[in-house]
Parts: C-alpha cells; sequence; structure tokens
C-alpha cells in the first residue's frame, strides 16, 4: 500500500503489505456494511497531533451493541472473530494480524456512546474515508491506562498541546465527573511537562478542579476505606485488596454505576466517595 503523506512511513514501515492490507480490508468491509465505527489509535493520533508511530494493529471503536455484527462482517471478510474481554474489547485476526474492536475501556468506564459518533471528525485512513474518534474522547479513554508497562500520559498531553485551545472542556469535565482527579492530575502532568503552553488548559478549569481538591481536603479522609487505583491498573494495587483490607474501587464504581443510573444521558456525579464539589 502507498504511503500518502509525508511521515507516514513510520507507520509502515517494519509492517509487511500483507498486513497493512489486512487492514484496510478490514476498513473496507466495515465501511461497505453500514455498521457504525470510528477509528481511533495511531493513526488517529497522527492527525491530532502529527505524530506518526509504529502500530502493530488498528483500533475501531464502536458501540457495544454493534460489536456482534461488526464481528460477523470481519469473519464474511475472511477474519477470525472472537470476544476478548466482554468488559471493553473483541478481536478479529487474519493470520498473525489482528484488528481491535473497542467499545469501552479496559476499566469499563469510558464505555463508547452516541456522543462519540456526534463529536466524530472526518479523514481518510488507508485509502478509506473514516470517521476519527474525537480526541476529547480519546484523551478520556487514555487517561485511565497506568499500568506498569504502559502508560498513555504522553498522548494525554500530546493531544492537549495540539488540540488543547480547540477542545470542548465542558466536555471533557462532564466525561471525567465521577473521577475529577484523574483529569486533575493529567493537567498538572501537561503544565509541568508544558509550561509555556499552560493556556491550552482554560484557568476555569483548573480553577474548578483546585477548588474541588482544597474542598476534599477541608472534608477530610473519606469514611470507606476504598482503593480506587484498581480502576488505573487492576493488578498493580491487588496487593491492597488481599493484604490490606482495602475495599476494590473497581467493583465498587461499577455496582456504583450499575445503581446509579444516568440523567438526561448523562452520568449521575453525586455517588463518588468525596467529591470535592
Amino acid at each position: 500500500m502507498a504511503v500518502e503523506r509525508p511521515g507516514e512511513e513510520i507507520a509502515t514501515r517494519d509492517r509487511s503489505p500483507a498486513e497493512l492490507d489486512a487492514r484496510a480490508d478490514a476498513l473496507r468491509a466495515l465501511d461497505r456494511s453500514g455498521v457504525p465505527f470510528l477509528v481511533a489509535g495511531a493513526y488517529a493520533f497522527f492527525e491530532y497531533t502529527g505524530h506518526f508511530r509504529d502500530t502493530k494493529d488498528l483500533d475501531v471503536f464502536l458501540r457495544r451493541e454493534d460489536v456482534d455484527a461488526a464481528l460477523a462482517v470481519l469473519e464474511r471478510a475472511g477474519f477470525r472473530a472472537e470476544m476478548t474481554d466482554p468488559t471493553w474489547i473483541a478481536k478479529a485476526f487474519r493470520g498473525d494480524w489482528f484488528v481491535d474492536l473497542i467499545f469501552s475501556s479496559g476499566n469499563g468506564v469510558a464505555a463508547v456512546d452516541d456522543t462519540w459518533f456526534s463529536h466524530a471528525r472526518r479523514a481518510r485512513v488507508m485509502g478509506v474515508e473514516v470517521l476519527l474518534a474525537p480526541p476529547e474522547e480519546i484523551l478520556w479513554s487514555k487517561a485511565f491506562v497506568a499500568e506498569r508497562e504502559r502508560f498513555d500520559g504522553h498522548d494525554v498531553n500530546h493531544l492537549i498541546l495540539h488540540r488543547g485551545e480547540e477542545m470542548d472542556w465542558n466536555r471533557v469535565l462532564w466525561r471525567f465527573e465521577r473521577y475529577w482527579e484523574v483529569l486533575f492530575a493529567h493537567v498538572l502532568l501537561f503544565r509541568f511537562s508544558y509550561p509555556s503552553a499552560r493556556s491550552r488548559v482554560p484557568g476555569w478549569l483548573v480553577r474548578d478542579l483546585t477548588r474541588r481538591a482544597l474542598a476534599d481536603d477541608d472534608s477530610g479522609d473519606e469514611a470507606m476505606r476504598i482503593c480506587r487505583g484498581t480502576l488505573l491498573s487492576r493488578v498493580q494495587y491487588r496487593r491492597d485488596l488481599e493484604e490490606h483490607g482495602f475495599v476494590d474501587g473497581r467493583s465498587w464504581d461499577e455496582a456504583a454505576r450499575a445503581a446509579g443510573g444516568t440523567e438526561d444521558g448523562r452520568e449521575r456525579s453525586d455517588v463518588s466517595p468525596g467529591g470535592g464539589r
């Protein structure tokens, strides 16, 4: 497959033509099928930041209710499909190559919904006209990736650096409402990394998050002995649960989300411990 843009060879030079053809075939099959999907991963990251990088797969985002239809489409196109983890991901394989079909974040928080599609942007990826996942939602999903072997904070930083001035920060705050401390942490890391670009994050947001943190300080420690680190890494905080008696914040959060429901399509925020609101 021909390289279309300067620098794109970084994303293709270590990949065989057959692997790239498999990705393009998957995109063409999904596009013809009419199953709604978005492209994210390295391809969207280039469009938003100008940074190409090698990628071992193609990341397709879609709503959970569309996953089975997408897998059936890819099976008809010669892929072997499987539901890898019912919380967030399915995969379609052609030999050693695969396509990720992602419908949430690994912790179940950043589920793909209609808003992803209403704010998507058009682009051309591997010769196919597609919709790209919005930068706000990409930031939201990447902010929770904090494993020992992988931390996506640098991706969050680059998204803010290159797209912060045009981001809908009200929507970003809405997405993080129950998890505002995670957003605050990334905002502080961005300010540390790029002190000459602090204004990419609006001052009203920094003040709002600071106010919440100060309010939490005034209210003291949360009564529930809970570890929400499991929303960032299921593995790295296991000892806190098994040996130190902490309540699993991930399990608590899943139950709270299910019980809290939504209001006007937005998740309730009044069930979070602390809150700083």
